[in-house]
């Protein structure tokens, strides 16, 4: 089940990956509202016969930029998303894990929740707080066999590389930041894709509580 703002485009994926002998589906939603997070539960298990992992990868940031230049609006939106979704997610989820005695939680943090850098502070609050937050949950939900665990990606080719950036995606300001990153490129969609697909398995069914790094080394 893909749940997006961008209802069109959820749409699409899910064509995609039906195309391809899957079962798939796509539903509005805003993660940020307990409603909709709500809603997107109980189409889930109604639609698609169960609920057994829940990848939580809705995120915004503000633009690169000073923390003094970050506006309210801004600084609310990005923990709202960021983080008050995370807390819908357990509200909605967590019961129904609870009650058939397991499930998997995938978190979508970043590097810089483990190393801030400088023009995202806001930001990297927001994914400190999600990695902090996994592994809370990861104590608490154990006994009921339920995995929590969070990848960290490094900066990636996505459409918010300019903001991340916070200067024009030219290839003279990309160097700037692939500099920083010992393999030498910027973490792609299949690289944490990969890492989810193994903490949602049963090949990791003793990891809990784990934030993997899917960095490049950057954080070493």
């Amino acid at each position: 089940m893909l749940a997006d703002l961008n209802l069109a485009g959820a749409q699409a994926q899910a064509q995609r990956i039906a195309d391809g002998g899957l079962q798939a589906q796509a539903i509005a939603c805003d993660v940020s509202r307990a409603d909709d997070f709500k809603s997107l539960v109980e189409h889930t298990r109604a639609r698609m016969g169960g609920l057994h992992v829940l990848v939580n990868n809705a995120g915004t940031t503000h633009r690169n930029k000073p923390s003094l230049e970050v506006t309210e609006a801004e600084f609310d939106r990005v923990w709202q998303v960021n983080v008050k979704s995370l807390y819908w997610s357990v509200q909605s989820v967590m019961p129904h894990f609870i009650q058939q005695g397991s499930g998997a939680m995938i978190n979508v943090a970043s590097t810089t929740g483990v190393r801030p850098g400088p023009g995202l502070v806001w930001y990297s609050g927001t994914k400190a707080a999600m990695i902090n937050l996994t592994r809370g949950l990861a104590l608490e939900h154990a006994r009921f066999g339920i995995r929590v665990n969070a990848v960290n990606p490094m900066i990636g080719e996505t459409a918010m590389l300019e903001q991340f950036m916070g200067m024009p995606d030219t290839p003279q300001n990309r160097e700037r930041f692939l500099s920083r990153i010992p393999l030498g490129r910027f973490t792609r969609p299949n690289d944490v894709a990969s890492a989810v697909t193994f903490l949602a398995s049963d090949e990791a069914d003793y990891l809990t509580g784990v934030c993997l790094d899917v960095d490049g080394g950057r954080n070493i």
